[in-house]
C-alpha cells in the first residue's frame, strides 16, 4: 500500500500544456491593429522593388556549337521583362519561329519569359 506522503511523479500534460500555450494564436480582441506603418516602414516598402540603376548591362556568352553575336553585350531597362532579351536574341540570331531558343542566367536556370530583367539582374 502506498503511503500518503510518499512523493508523486510530476505531472506531464501540466508541462505540455505550458508548451501549447505559447503556440495558440491570440483572440481577436487580444490583438493589436495599426491603423497606419511608422515612417520608416513606409519610406522602405515605396523603394523596395526599386533598382538603383535604371539600366542594366547584359552579356549574352554563346553555349558550344551555337553561332555567336558580334556584340555580346548590350544595355537594356531593369523594368523589361525577359521575353524582350529573348525576341532581341531570335531577331540577331535570325531564327524562325520553330526554332527553340535556351536562355541561362549566370549558366544556371532559365529564367520564366514575364520575368523582369532587374530582378535577374540582382540575383
Amino acid at each position: 500500500m502506498a503511503s500518503p506522503t510518499s512523493p508523486s511523479p510530476p505531472s506531464a500534460p501540466a508541462e505540455e500544456e505550458a508548451e501549447n500555450a505559447a503556440d495558440m494564436p491570440l483572440t481577436l480582441a487580444a490583438s493589436v491593429v495599426l491603423d497606419q506603418l511608422p515612417k520608416d516602414a513606409t519610406q522602405a516598402l515605396e523603394t523596395a522593388g526599386e533598382l538603383s540603376q535604371p539600366k542594366v548591362t547584359i552579356r549574352l556568352t554563346p553555349l558550344p556549337n551555337t553561332p555567336q553575336l558580334r556584340q555580346p553585350r548590350f544595355k537594356c531597362t531593369s523594368t523589361q521583362r525577359f521575353e524582350a532579351i529573348v525576341r532581341f536574341l531570335r531577331r540577331k540570331l535570325g531564327l524562325k519561329d520553330h526554332e527553340s531558343v535556351f536562355c541561362y542566367v549566370n549558366a544556371v536556370f532559365a529564367p520564366g519569359l514575364d520575368e523582369c530583367v532587374g530582378n535577374l539582374w540582382r540575383s
